[in-house]
């Protein structure tokens, strides 16, 4: 699950259907598929709002760069 978000995250261009499939293997059904799909698009389209808007991270936060994950 955590390595097709982060596919669907860094290329969203190339995920298809054997990323799905792997999805079902490992016992994910569509109803799962789909909650993955849509907490991680909303997770990307917030954080794309917020750095577009140059929301600064709240002082707890740390921020990441990239090429550091």
């Amino acid at each position: 699950m955590l390595e097709y978000a982060q596919h669907l995250t860094r290329a969203p261009w190339s995920v298809g259907a054997e990323e799905i499939a792997e999805l079902r293997r490992h016992g994910f059904d569509d109803r799962d598929i789909h909650d993955i799909v849509q907490i991680a698009a909303y997770f990307n389209y917030i954080n794309r709002v917020a750095d577009g808007l140059g929301v600064e991270p709240e002082g707890f936060m740390v921020r990441w760069e990239h090429g550091s994950h």
